[in-house]
């Protein structure tokens, strides 16, 4: 018995008990209840695979976070995005304290969250000790905690590894000695925040207008950050030009600013406002102004005095390849919540005399998004546990997108309740849209794959890589291994031949070349995959998985757009979605 009441309207002439079973509310689950480590074989395959003798000691403690993230954490995300974090600008006496308040829903969340997190030094040494790869682990965490909300994954972990990395390398030591206390939990606290985007740019840093001026062993920072995420954090990465440095790239250097300074008073930190955004509202965004800000040089010192060695910029992207990695994450768990909700709505709403998962145009869509989700899932673990120069340009660039397009594809199976902000997806999509702007837009990414290529032959071991993936291909899929293979040539002869154009020309051919280079990783990845389920199972899921997406993504095109091909995908449907959401 729902718990809604009965109305005149459930009792109108042509109603029916068969159409009232229809629209019955308990009939409707959703992600939301499920333990999201045991609805997810493709995690558990993955876990079995990459953790080895340690997966034994891993598997409580995952399926003890999936009841997690898909219990508490993802309803108290329905709360924050209901009652997002507010400024408190002044105090009673009208005095700026800039004071971010965070709904009690956020402050639930994250200390359970740290508390349980599998990145947490404590965590790690256990890892470690019992033979199970803690980096395997982390991207398993932060998995399924993107699945409940990105934007507590954005709150917690924004430029941690950078604050922890610099301070530890170029910071005085009593300031070390604050950040360790600051970090006691884990670089995945909540404490930091990198501020890098200003009102004269977003991408284009080098037109940034923040100044430092030295102060003993410290400086003075002024300056106004257009877009500073996880603004209600107490220590943040600033760009700033050093007075009488470059005015450009060179001139940059990254300072760390407190929120107190040393003497333990509040240091010139001025939020403006809040921005309102249209989604992942459970990370507080703001607008920050800097007035005098003590700040710590994280950069090698000058002895021109200017501040830096010109290397600041280019220290911190190298750091900003692990954030890409993490935002493909976020993308990751946005596509694979949004393949979980279509899956539950699809079986459950019915329409012309069947379920929606029985309509063959829908088990069409269901099917890739199955298949699209599982080449995204391949490309984020390999990214973080084959780190490649190229690697998280290209991950971002495929996952970060992933997560819009599967959000928008599951509110359209919602049919009209999908644009309804009672069910997930409506949010889901929202909180999507930001991913492929986080950590540098589509072209950013192209960009950062041509200074690979170029400067630091990146390529090479990429398709290395990609040729080590093919060769583990199971016998029995020939054709689907020999595509890939010779894609993987094809694909040199285009970095080749890409190399050998106008400069304006190879730029604006960038984006084609990522996506190709991205499309042949993906392959590649899924053949090795099923090289691996073939030797753990002796079955070939995975191989219909990668011979569907080798066919959209990378065999010549068909005259016939694929009309007249085989309908794998609805002759085996069963296989393909049970091997990737399995009810509880």
């Amino acid at each position: 018995m729902g718990s809604y009441l009965i109305e005149p309207a459930d009792r109108l002439p042509f109603g029916s008990a068969e159409k009232a079973r229809r629209y019955a509310t308990e009939r409707y689950q959703g992600a939301v209840g499920r333990n999201w480590y045991d609805c997810d074989p493709t995690l558990r395959f993955l876990m079995r695979r990459h953790l080895g003798d340690g997966f034994g000691w891993a598997e409580p403690r995952l399926r003890e976070l999936g009841a997690l993230m898909g219990g508490r954490i993802a309803e108290l995300a329905e709360e924050t995005d209901r009652n997002p974090p507010r400024l408190e600008k002044y105090d009673r006496w009208g005095r700026d304290v800039s004071e971010v308040v965070m709904p009690p829903s956020f402050e639930a969340a994250r200390r359970e969250i740290v508390a349980t997190s599998f990145t947490r030094p404590g965590f790690v040494r256990e890892a470690k000790a019992a033979g199970a790869d803690p980096v395997a682990l982390g991207v398993a965490w932060s998995y399924l905690l993107d699945q409940a909300d990105i934007g507590m994954a954005c709150a917690l972990g924004t430029g941690g590894d950078m604050v922890v990395g610099l301070t530890e390398a170029f910071a005085p030591d009593d300031v070390k000695a604050r950040v360790r206390e600051l970090f006691a939990a884990g670089a995945f606290s909540g404490e930091a925040a990198q501020l890098l985007t200003e009102r004269s740019g977003g991408s284009d840093l080098g037109a940034l207008e923040s100044t430092a001026v030295r102060d003993g062993d410290a400086w003075r920072l002024d300056g106004f950050k257009w877009f500073a995420s996880n603004a209600n954090g107490s220590a943040f990465v600033v760009l700033a030009k050093p007075a009488g440095a470059d005015d450009g790239v060179r001139g940059i250097a990254p300072f760390l600013v407190l929120r107190e300074r040393r003497d333990g008073t509040r240091n010139g930190v001025r939020i403006r406002r809040l921005k309102d955004k249209l989604g992942t509202r459970s990370v507080a965004s703001a607008e920050i102004e800097f007035t005098g800000a003590e700040a710590f040089l994280l950069a090698p010192g000058s002895s021109a005095g200017a501040g830096g060695d010109g290397r600041g910029l280019a220290r911190m992207m190298e750091l900003t390849n692990g954030a890409r990695l993490g935002i493909a994450t976020m993308g990751l768990g946005c596509a694979r919540r949004s393949l979980v909700e279509a899956l539950c709505y699809a079986r459950a709403r019915e329409a012309f005399g069947a379920p929606l998962a029985e309509q063959p145009l829908m088990r069409r869509k269901l099917a890739e998004l199955v298949v699209e989700t599982e080449a995204a899932q391949a490309l984020v673990f390999d990214g973080y546990l084959t780190p490649l120069r190229l690697g998280p340009a290209l991950v971002k660039l495929r996952a970060a997108r992933l997560g819009v397009t599967a959000a928008s594809d599951a509110v359209e199976a919602h049919g009209g309740n999908g644009y309804i902000e009672q069910w997930p997806v409506a949010r889901i999509l929202r909180d999507a849209q930001v991913n492929p702007i986080w950590e540098g837009g589509d072209n950013i990414l192209c960009l950062d794959v041509r200074r690979g290529i170029e400067r630091d032959g990146a390529h090479e071991p990429f398709l290395a890589r990609l040729e080590e993936a093919a060769g583990r291909a199971p016998a029995g899929d020939d054709a689907t291994a020999a595509l890939v293979r010779d894609r993987i040539g094809r694909l040199r002869e285009a970095v080749e031949a890409w190399r050998g154009l106008d400069k304006s020309v190879a730029e604006a051919r960038l984006y084609p070349l990522a996506q190709y280079m991205a499309d042949v990783y993906a392959a590649a990845l899924l053949l090795e995959q099923a090289g691996w389920e073939r030797e753990d199972a002796g079955t070939d899921r995975k191989a219909l998985v990668a011979r569907l997406y080798a066919r959209a993504h990378l065999a010549d095109p068909d005259p016939l757009r694929g009309i007249g091909g085989p309908a794998e995908d609805l002759d085996r449907f069963d296989e393909l979605v049970g091997g990737a959401f399995a009810e509880e």
